[in-house]
């Protein structure tokens, strides 16, 4: 995504109380047309050449959500790199096409440094190492009821992990404004979820 006004300074934690719908509600609109060619080619499902993991804007969006990242690059980076690595179907050359697109094709605000392209790395194996369930075949338009903490637990996504996960990537990288504003800290999960017979779980 662009990183430009309200969306580059979206940030929306890791809050298990609201539910995906206030969640994404929030989030600063961005038209899926301003999405470039490029990065189509490579990232919608729709495509006949899409990686592993392809997946559409509201999926995409969601899983920023659930990961508790914003949309400057390495939090791209980070949720492109979960998203392939949980699909359980992301080969070594794959992964050199993506990082190879994302270098020398992708243009502007969606190319990736060296850096974000060590982000997205880590994000891989860290999707494979926690097993998170294949997040791009989640029906998340059937999911936005959902609270965010037992939907996370539903799909493998463990804060604790991810906290972890985020003070290493601030150790390595403290001056990143991303990595700055990473969350230190899960937030309680709420007990229970009421809804969760209307979801999609293991």
């Amino acid at each position: 995504m662009p990183t430009r006004g309200p969306l580059a300074a979206w940030n929306p934690g890791l809050d298990d109380t609201v539910t995906l719908r206030t969640a994404y509600d929030a989030m600063p609109g961005d038209d899926s047309a301003a999405i470039p060619w490029y990065v189509r080619l490579l990232e919608n499902p729709a495509s006949p050449v899409a990686l592993p993991g392809a997946i559409d804007l509201l999926g995409h969006d969601c899983i920023h959500i659930l990961l508790g990242r914003g949309t400057l690059p390495p939090d791209e980076a980070f949720v492109i790199g979960v998203t392939m690595g949980a699909s359980g179907q992301l080969g070594a050359w794959q992964e050199k096409l993506f990082t190879l697109g994302t270098r020398h094709l992708y243009r502007g605000g969606f190319r990736f440094s060296h850096t974000d392209l060590e982000v997205f790395r880590t994000a891989v194996a860290f999707a494979r190492d926690t097993g998170i369930r294949p997040l791009h075949t989640l029906p998340w338009r059937d999911l936005m009821h959902r609270r965010l903490g037992p939907l996370r637990a539903s799909v493998g996504i463990d804060p604790r992990a991810l906290v972890a996960a985020y003070g290493r990537e601030r150790a390595r990288w403290p001056a990143g404004a991303a990595a700055r504003r990473l969350p230190r800290s899960p937030s309680p999960v709420t007990a229970g979820d009421p809804d969760a017979s209307h979801g999609h779980d293991r």
